[in-house]
Order: C-alpha cells, then structure tokens, then sequence
C-alpha cells in the first residue's frame, strides 16, 4: 500500500487559519455564532477554528461536540454495540447560526446525520459546514462551506487525518490501494 503525506501541521494550521476567517466574513462577526465539532476529528478541529476565531474577535461563542452514532443510517451495519460519545450541546441553537466541523467529508451520511442531531436541539437560523478535508464521492447532495483541500480520492483510496490530540501528530495521510 503506498503511503502519501498531502497536508504537514503548517498545512493544516495554515487551513484552519484560512477557515477560521472565512467564517467571520461570511458570518459578519461571532454574534449569534456557534462552533460544534463532530466525534471525534470534528471536536479538535473545532475546539481550534474556535480558538483562532476568539483570539481575533471579542466576545463570547459557544462551542460544542457532537455525537451522531445513533443516527447513522448505517450504525446498525458497522457494529452490535456502537461506541457512543458524549454530546455537549450546553448552549440553545435556537436562532443561531451553526457551523459544524469535521475532518473528512465523503459519502456526506455523516453530515446528514449531524444536521438531524442538531434539528433535535432546536431550529438554528443555519447550518454551515467547515471540513479539513473534501475527497469528493458524495452520496447525497450536501456540500461544505469551507474546506481546507480538496482531495480527488480514488475508489480503495483511504485519507486520514491524523491529530495531535489523537495521539499522533498532525497530518494529513492518503493511502493507496490494497496491491
């Protein structure tokens, strides 16, 4: 299998500081703005975009995290028992706009997913979406707001996005096919 680094940990903090701003532009500011990571890649990187954007803007922002496990359409096929993580949603949705954050976005199930999750808080005023990665190869017609690269991705492709608070270092990684 071969083995290509396509993002080093400039590249990434490059990203997140391109991405962090965009947000504010489009956005106008942080009122009635709220940052939430998806488990688990989505939660640094959100916890990041977050920090980048109050260390530029005064005020406060929420952040939240999110799990999506049980609204999978498919966690019934990927496991028996299903590892659930905590959902820390301590702030009201209502009338806000929220921009959720994940690593990699490809079949967008997993968007899908979130979007239903957040609907069960309450209504926000939007849903955006920040991602670090697009490798293409939607399922469903979700797209993100913002993306740090786009990756064309082939079928047997894998990318992994590997974070330091994950135990590894950061770094973006796509591996090839099986030979």
């Amino acid at each position: 299998m071969t083995t290509q680094t396509i993002m080093t940990a400039r590249d990434i903090d490059r990203s997140l500081d391109r991405i962090s701003l965009e947000i504010l532009e489009k956005n106008h500011g942080i009122d009635e703005l709220a940052i939430v990571g998806i488990h688990t890649g989505g939660v640094f990187l959100a916890d990041r975009i977050h920090r980048k954007i109050l260390a530029r803007e005064q005020g406060d922002m929420p952040l939240g995290a999110l799990d999506i496990t049980l609204y999978r359409d498919d966690w019934s096929l990927v496991s028996q028992n299903p590892i659930v993580r905590t959902t820390d949603i301590g702030f009201n949705v209502d009338n806000r706009r929220v921009v959720l954050v994940d690593d990699v976005i490809f079949t967008g199930r997993t968007i899908r997913a979130a979007m239903d999750a957040i609907m069960d808080y309450g209504r926000p005023l939007s849903i955006q979406l920040a991602v670090l990665i697009d490798r293409g190869g939607r399922e469903l017609p979700i797209g993100p707001d913002y993306v740090g690269l786009y990756v064309s991705a082939e079928d047997g492709e894998q990318v992994d996005v590997l974070l330091d608070e994950k135990g590894g270092r950061d770094e973006v990684v796509l591996h090839g096919p099986e030979a």
